[in-house]
């Protein structure tokens, strides 16, 4: 009987995955378990941060925000990026990297997301903090679709511009679905003018 690695081996075999794609290990993708159970427990992992990310502005004690509301701009760009990258990866005609795609995105987000908010608990929340992020992101994703989905360097261009697309719109749409109240607009117009 084959023995499966519990959650935290997993989670720590997943960490290891996630720090080899920062630094550009090609070997990076050993790490991850790409099975269907694999698949399940990096979206249980992806959950678990997810809650973390959307109650924490509570947490800290952060008015007009609502759980509901994180939770539901969380899931409208997490679906987003996953129908682009599954109409990505067709029209690539590598739809069978899709679900390491899924496993490795997913533990990466975990982690990224681990530090961000731990970065924000800290009061770190400068302008500077947020592009290092947004450039490791990048990085990682880079690496996710070099090592693990294995894309030329124009199907990687092609798979990241399509992502890119597909998170503007859905920032268009949570902007249509939540505006921002009138005192926001007003004082974000003040200050630009």
């Amino acid at each position: 009987m084959q023995q499966h690695p519990t959650f935290i081996e997993e989670l720590m075999a997943a960490g290891r995955g996630t720090l080899g794609l920062f630094v550009g290990n090609r070997q990076a993708g050993a790490y991850f378990d790409f099975s269907r159970r694999g698949l399940v427990t990096s979206f249980i992992a992806l959950l678990l941060v997810t809650l973390l990310n959307v109650t924490m502005p509570t947490i800290m004690g952060v008015e007009n925000e609502s759980i509901a509301q994180n939770a539901a701009i969380v899931a409208i760009l997490f679906l987003l990026q996953l129908a682009v990258a599954a109409i990505a990866l067709r029209q690539l005609k590598r739809l069978d990297g899709f679900v390491p795609y899924l496993v490795a995105d997913n533990w990466t987000t975990f982690f990224l997301t681990l530090i961000s908010t731990a970065l924000v608990a800290a009061g770190i929340t400068s302008d500077f903090s947020l592009v290092v992020i947004g450039v490791v992101v990048i990085l990682i994703e880079v690496n996710i679709a070099r090592f693990i989905v294995t894309l030329s360097p124009m199907q990687i261009a092609i798979f990241l511009i399509a992502q890119l697309v597909g998170v503007a719109v859905g920032l268009l749409l949570i902007g249509f679905l939540f505006p921002l109240p009138p005192e926001v607009v007003a004082a974000a117009a003040g200050t630009s003018g």
